[in-house]
């Protein structure tokens, strides 16, 4: 028998389910509250007196360990929408020209809708269907399909299936993810330091020279991503007042006198990095909801296309096979 099925949430786990569904010949939907593709894969592009900017402000590279996941990385990098990063470490990848390259790749292969935030799930007939916002903040239903994905953070994937799935909601309760001040700002020439990441200094997580990264153009610019602690600290700071602090931050650390960035901002994210676990994927052959994410299984870009394959094996057990 084959399905139809829609996926919340348009990320590289939500992305890799849906591929592992349809090279077997069920038809997939998904909705994503997202302008584009990249989850927390995404790229910010702001327009500054010098050009259009680019920022890679969620995952600032990925590893490979995985068989599977590694030929999927050497498709990509023949593709040309992955290279190697040497400065982030041995075996450090990025997407090309950017970060969410590689999301965008696999996105073009399925039927997402953009600017879809779901809110929630009806169940009619047995069969589901999603209710929620399109891009033009009217309310919209979408259905039927047979099964439902959840592939978001587990606050957010609670919050959907609470009132179908008490399990699967109780397990994604039990789980917590990180909060991630991230800064963006760009400059008119090039920062004056040698450097082009800085690693645990100070307040600072990670900070990154994007023009470092292969294939990356337009002016100099410059991510930076506070601690977990201290964003958690901070969580409720204004943008404006955490972007001054990381800048500041970012010139102890590369102890110079900062340039007046062209461009400031900073983004807050709620749900940036969780602890994991090892169950990989959630799938309940009653109510026919599957969960998926890094949450499941640990904070790396590659544990999320894992989860996103394993989902959609335990879906596909469960289903009875045709009969030729």
């Amino acid at each position: 028998m084959k399905m139809q099925v829609a996926i919340v949430g348009a990320g590289m786990a939500g992305l890799s389910c849906a591929s592992r569904l349809v090279r077997s010949g069920h038809k997939v939907s998904l909705f994503d509250k997202g302008r584009g593709p990249g989850g927390r894969m995404s790229t910010r592009r702001m327009q500054t007196p010098l050009g259009e900017a680019h920022f890679d402000h969620g995952a600032q590279y990925f590893t490979v360990r995985d068989p599977a996941f590694m030929a999927q990385v050497a498709r990509w990098s023949a593709s040309g929408v992955a290279a190697p990063w040497p400065a982030a470490g041995t075996g450090a990848w990025v997407g090309v020209p950017t970060m969410n390259a590689v999301v965008k790749e696999m996105a073009d292969q399925h039927d997402v809708s953009f600017g879809w935030h779901v809110r929630g799930l009806v169940k009619r007939d047995g069969r589901w269907f999603l209710t929620g916002d399109t891009a033009r903040e009217e309310r919209a239903e979408a259905g039927p399909f047979d099964a439902v994905v959840v592939s978001l953070p587990p606050e957010q994937a609670a919050a959907i299936v609470a009132l179908h799935d008490l399990s699967l909601a109780a397990t994604a309760l039990a789980a917590r993810s990180q909060p991630c001040w991230t800064g963006m700002f760009a400059f008119a020439g090039r920062v004056p330091s040698a450097s082009d990441t800085v690693r645990d200094c100070g307040i600072i997580g990670w900070a990154a020279r994007n023009a470092a990264k292969p294939g990356r153009k337009g002016p100099e610019t410059w991510v930076v991503q506070a601690s977990p602690h201290w964003s958690a600290k901070h969580i409720d700071d204004s943008a404006e007042d955490v972007a001054r602090r990381l800048l500041h931050s970012l010139g102890e650390a590369l102890d110079i006198l900062m340039p007046e960035p062209v461009v400031s901002a900073a983004h807050r994210w709620r749900y940036a990095m969780s602890t994991g676990s090892n169950l990989g994927a959630l799938w309940s052959e009653h109510s026919k909801i599957g969960v998926c994410g890094d949450w499941l299984l640990g904070p790396r870009v590659e544990n999320a296309w894992i989860s996103g394959r394993h989902l959609a094996a335990k879906m596909m057990a469960s289903v009875p096979q045709e009969v030729a």
